[in-house]
């Protein structure tokens, strides 16, 4: 931490590789290194393509540090077959995460069960399947990442719709297996925030930030923009995951269609200027 409570130093900027969506993942981290930016966020999808043995490899030449894998989670189906598939899967991502040296694996904890309507039933699923994942978590050394969503996503994407909801969820568990993903775009309405940041204390595993951005497109998915561009007050956010004990590396995710077909390194550069200024007190 640098400055005051509050204000974030460039030695914890964080390019999530979403932000950077058409980039493989050997791009992504020449990237980075161009850019001076000292970590990275992966997705399992460019994990694959590269091989875990390969992506690993390919950071720790750049001199880069991972800051989490996204993502696991997906939880909440009610056929048996596709719930030991998911839960199959979520191991894998376990065993990547330690593969390429990440330290948290990030969960979207799943929609509403297809046919089902009762959100209680499917907030009991994704409690029973961390349940059965903390011990795979724990023998690899990674923690699982709750992230709480906007609400407009709890139909299709994630039940746990509020942080202190996935403070409840993750409070059931070890504090070294299971923690909370404090992601600006997804909590900066709630009223109860900042009060639900305190609580987390060192539960909190990653932080994530990008803006709010008016008007919402149609694909409501894609509607955060570069820090400044929108609705969100960083500092006060910031200062309460400071105090709360997080110091980790703070990752810009940004999901954006325009964002996405401008040319990588003017979003990377556009990423460092914004972080500096607007969570740097620059």
């Amino acid at each position: 931490m640098t400055g005051g409570l509050g204000v974030v130093g460039l030695e914890r900027l964080s390019l999530n590789q979403a932000t950077v969506k058409h980039l493989s993942l050997p791009e992504a981290v020449a990237v980075c290194q161009r850019h001076g930016i000292p970590a990275i966020g992966l997705w399992r999808d460019r994990v694959a393509e590269t091989g875990v043995a390969q992506a690993a490899a390919a950071v720790r030449r750049a001199g880069l540090r991972v800051s989490s894998l996204c993502r696991g989670g997906f939880l909440t189906d009610a056929d048996p077959g596709a719930r030991r598939a998911a839960l199959a899967d979520n191991r894998a991502a376990l065993a990547e995460a330690a593969g390429i040296g990440a330290p948290t694996l990030v969960l979207v904890c799943g929609g509403l069960p297809p046919g089902h309507r009762d959100l209680g039933l499917a907030r009991r699923m994704v409690r029973d399947a961390l349940g059965e994942l903390v011990p795979d978590a724990q023998r690899l050394g990674i923690r699982l990442g709750i992230e709480a969503l906007h609400p407009m996503f709890c139909a299709d994407r994630c039940v746990i719709s509020s942080l202190g909801e996935a403070l409840d969820l993750a409070e059931q568990f070890p504090v070294d297996a299971v923690g909370v993903v404090v992601d600006t775009y997804h909590i900066w309405w709630d009223a109860r925030m900042l009060a639900e940041i305190a609580r987390a204390g060192p539960r909190i595993v990653s932080y994530q930030v990008s803006d709010w951005v008016l008007p919402l497109p149609q694909d409501t998915l894609l509607g955060r923009g570069h820090l400044g561009d929108g609705a969100i007050e960083f500092g006060p956010i910031s200062a309460a995951v400071a105090a709360a004990g997080y110091l980790g590396d703070v990752e810009v995710e940004i999901f954006n269609a325009g964002i996405w077909a401008a040319p990588a390194d003017e979003t990377a550069s556009t990423v460092r200027e914004r972080f500096a200024a607007v969570l740097g007190g620059g």
